[in-house]
């Protein structure tokens, strides 16, 4: 497995397109997408959103979201990174935000494992990348999610409508650039 980093228990490698039942399997678990109002229909959904939206943010952007696996045993357990897009209107106008994403299955909840990997990705944008400023987001009443942005130091900046759903934004500075 090439992993792009690896934290204390966690490994994170590029996804590829054989990694589509996975992806497909993850989102299939109605709770785990309570929040992100995209559930995938079947694996060659799982395999479009591969190849139209992760595997891209690699090659424009050598970062992008990660297959996340536990260190000690492989297992895939969820994703975590970075995905460039468009402006989404909240906060001071960009011409692009970076935006730190995760999701794991169920079982793994309340383990750590997204504050781990989320803390690392911001880390990762900031030393490795360069990168200026990382946003986070996520619905209102998704507590947990909310935990894990404050949890990596990100600050709040507003609520609002982000392609079509409702979204508390918070975001994070590089401290090497300001």
């Amino acid at each position: 497995m090439n992993a792009v980093f690896e934290t204390n228990r966690l490994l994170l490698r590029e996804f590829t397109l054989e990694d589509a039942q996975i992806l497909f399997d993850l989102n299939s678990d109605p709770e785990v997408t309570r929040y992100t109002g995209d559930p995938m229909k079947d694996v060659d959904h799982a395999k479009q959103v591969l190849e139209e939206v992760i595997l891209p943010q690699y090659a424009l952007y050598n970062y992008g979201r990660w297959a996340v696996h536990i260190k000690h045993t492989l297992d895939f357990i969820g994703w975590c990174g970075l995905k460039c897009r468009p402006w989404a209107g909240m906060g001071k106008p960009y011409d692009h935000e970076i935006d730190l994403g995760y999701r794991f299955k169920r079982s793994e909840w309340g383990r750590g494992y997204a504050t781990e990997s989320a803390y690392t990705s911001i880390k990762f944008g900031f030393e490795k990348r360069e990168l200026t400023r990382i946003i986070g987001r996520a619905m209102p009443g998704n507590g947990a999610s909310l935990k894990v942005l404050k949890n990596c130091g990100m600050s709040y900046v507003g609520e609002g409508i982000v392609d079509g759903h409702p979204a508390i934004t918070y975001e994070i500075f590089n401290p090497l650039i300001r």
